[in-house]
């Protein structure tokens, strides 16, 4: 059975189909820098042992109902049930599908990406990437206003060709050909998509893991690149004397959060040391893809649990559980621990570099960042989250517009 042609994706039921169901060498483009037409088609029979494992799930017991000792059980259970009675996946699947898919080939890799061109003339092209547990859904707020401004009330003269890639060994990019896919190759991978895609000037955009590509992405400077713009920018103190003093309200407060993520983000601990043991899980547990990735979208206390999409992060859960990607998605983790790629202070990052700080965040700081990075815009925002393309569309839409419009 072809499980990928041209035009169409189809997942089949079970763990054997789900292996399957995901595109292979041969099934991606056969010709050297082809480039495929996609969609995404979810079998029936799919989503049904989706409900059914829900159904049928083993819950551990509640030995306390907040989030002291992790995702508390009464909230997963929500998730689940929200999961398996009030969730359209195909609603969501329609929405994808709106916007044109394609896959091609690079360096042996599936790349799987959403292009969707501006109406306006002259319009900059902008590579967006998505972390983790995140994926191209991320976007489906911001798309409209940054391509199509005209139709959402803004200025048409600063508009964008969006090309919005799956990372590698996630979702629809998959399987990882290799090893070795940490954030700089990836990097290097975006350059040749754009350059596949005939574009010779453009910028980049990137939150979480995707701010780490396209960090690395200022680093590697290739010729036509105006700009990148991060959500965050991982820079940490030195322990210099007097270099704490110096922060802001704004940053000391975000240290605090920092100091949390440090003591409580076990997820990517794991998944640097350990991915293919975490895998197993992941991979035949529906329950255990929404517990284990609530721990970074929802927060260490719950935090972003009070004003998250949970549609959108089941949009997230479904990619990564239909095309059976956890564990792949979590091998960019162990990548980056082997090369410290996206942390590296010692290549300096010489590319206009604009930061948009949300409070419900690591909340970057400046004079952390100035070290290793050429920041020339630097905005702390009122509201939003990690997500915030999800969590404050608006505010990022705005500060992308305002940076890019300053490099045209």
């Amino acid at each position: 059975m072809t499980v990928l042609n041209r035009r169409e994706f189809t997942l089949l039921a079970g763990a054997a189909a789900l292996s399957a169901s995901i595109p292979s060498a041969s099934d991606a483009a056969t010709v050297p820098d082809a480039i495929t037409p996609f969609k995404i088609s979810v079998a029936d029979a799919s989503l049904q042992d989706l409900r059914q494992r829900l159904e049928v799930a083993r819950w551990p017991e509640a030995v306390a109902t907040d989030w002291s000792r992790g995702q508390p059980v009464p909230f997963v259970r929500m998730l689940a049930n929200q999961w398996r009675q009030g969730f359209d996946w195909r609603k969501q699947e329609a929405r994808l599908n709106s916007y044109p898919q394609f896959t091609t080939k690079i360096d042996g890799q599936v790349i799987h990406f959403l292009q969707v061109k501006s109406p306006e003339k002259g319009a900059l092209p902008l590579i967006m990437s998505h972390g983790w547990p995140s994926s191209i859904a991320e976007f489906l707020d911001v798309i409209g206003p940054l391509s199509d401004p005209r139709a959402h009330g803004l200025d048409p003269s600063i508009a964008f060709d969006l090309i919005i890639p799956s990372l590698p060994g996630f979702g629809f990019s998959t399987p990882l050909s290799s090893t070795g896919w940490d954030v700089a190759k990836t990097a290097k991978a975006w350059d040749s998509l754009m350059n596949r895609l005939g574009y010779r000037r453009y910028g980049a955009q990137g939150g979480d893991m995707g701010a780490l590509v396209t960090r690395e992405l200022g680093i590697l400077k290739p010729t036509g690149l105006v700009g990148i713009h991060l959500q965050q920018i991982f820079a940490f103190p030195t322990g210099a004397p007097g270099e704490m003093d110096k922060l802001s309200p704004f940053e000391k407060q975000g240290m605090g959060t920092l100091a949390s993520f440090q003591k409580l983000g076990v997820y990517s601990q794991v998944q640097s040391i350990r991915p293919a043991t975490l895998s197993y899980g992941l991979v035949d547990s529906p329950v255990g893809v929404l517990g284990w990735n609530a721990e970074l979208f929802f927060g260490f206390g719950g935090e972003a649990a009070k004003f998250s999409d949970r549609d959108r992060y089941l949009t997230h859960a479904s990619i990564y559980w239909l095309t059976g990607t956890s564990g792949s998605a979590a091998n960019m983790y162990y990548e980056n621990a082997q090369t410290n790629a996206g942390y590296r202070e010692s290549a300096h990052n010489d590319t206009p570099t604009a930061v948009a700080v949300f409070p419900y965040d690591f909340r970057s700081v400046r004079s952390f960042a100035e070290r290793a990075n050429n920041i020339v815009r630097w905005t702390e925002m009122p509201r939003g989250g990690h997500f915030a393309a999800t969590d404050a569309p608006d505010l990022l839409v705005q500060d992308i517009r305002q940076f890019f419009s300053e490099r045209s």
